[in-house]
């Protein structure tokens, strides 16, 4: 309770879990932070920001290296990899103010470029299939609502306008439809629409606060983080008890949330698409206090 967040932390597994079996696997461990991991799309590494920064995580020799991302050094858990596989898009905190600003990059490293404003806060979240376009959160006007940008910078499209949080956007892989979660029923749902931000419907209709859907690559399955219903609807807090759920298509619609793995975790568990390029796995993140278990 004495912790302050974004600035203490425990420590954090990167794991694997094989959908079809249910295994899961640490495939490796740090003291501190490690968030949001994302699988490259030629199923060599994962990648995850660590205290700002980026590492490119290899799993056959499970070495961890730093991503050079310039100026970059601030950057939070909304990396997102094109659909190409080329390049990386980042949400930086940059200036005397801080504010999250989202640049692209080469996968490999270098310089990164601005794409949105710098004066306004933007979190990012998905490429479009086609890598056309970013869509991202963005404080603008005083409320959270779900944008999209050109991919090398222009104008942004506001695609949803309602009261309360619309985060964590994602393009299915047709490009035809955008994934989302959204406080405006109350709790924090799964919603989708039109990828021209028309037709927004709910998703899952439960008790418990769901985000961030995550399409496999057949389009055919989703997974999304829950919590509680005594986590406030807008929070995803670090270190609570948390789900991952797995959901299968059904015809037009979507199956009931399935349990496929009891986390503990949450900001930094699965922001970021992390389903393996065959879609048999997922990467996340779980928590633990490492420091206190290599004291025993």
């Amino acid at each position: 309770p004495e912790f302050r967040p974004y600035r203490d932390y425990i420590g954090s597994h990167l794991e694997v879990i094989d959908l079809e079996k249910g295994h899961r696997r640490i495939l490796h461990t740090v003291d501190d932070s490690l968030q949001a991991p994302n699988w490259t799309h030629d199923n060599k590494a994962l990648i995850y920001n660590r205290d700002g920064l980026l590492y490119r995580f290899d799993l056959a020799s499970r070495k961890a290296t730093r991503i050079d991302s310039g100026f970059a050094t601030q950057n939070n858990n909304d990396h997102v990899i094109s659909f190409d596989g080329k390049r990386l898009g980042i949400s930086h905190h940059t200036g005397d103010d801080r504010k999250s600003v989202i640049y692209t990059m080469p996968i490999t490293g270098g310089t990164p470029k601005a794409i949105t404003p710098l004066n306004a806060d933007s979190y990012l979240h998905s490429w479009s299939p086609d890598d056309t376009h970013l869509i991202y959160t963005a404080q603008r006007n005083g409320d959270f609502d779900i944008y999209r940008i050109p991919s090398d910078g222009g104008e942004e499209v506001n695609l949803t306008n309602t009261k309360g949080l619309d985060d964590g956007s994602e393009y299915a892989p047709d490009g035809n439809t955008i994934y989302f979660n959204s406080s405006r029923s109350g709790t924090m749902q799964i919603w989708r629409m039109d990828a021209d931000g028309m037709n927004q419907r709910q998703v899952t209709h439960d008790d418990l606060n769901n985000w961030f859907p995550h399409i496999s690559p057949d389009g055919e399955s989703m997974v999304i983080l829950s919590f509680d219903a005594n986590v406030e609807p807008d929070d995803h807090p670090f270190y609570k008890q948390v789900y991952v759920r797995l959901l299968r298509k059904q015809g037009e619609g979507w199956s009931k949330p399935k349990v496929i793995a009891y986390v503990y975790g949450g900001q930094g568990t699965i922001n970021v698409p992390s389903w393996s390029p065959d879609g048999s796995r997922i990467a996340f993140v779980s928590n633990s206090d490492i420091q206190k278990l290599t004291r025993r």
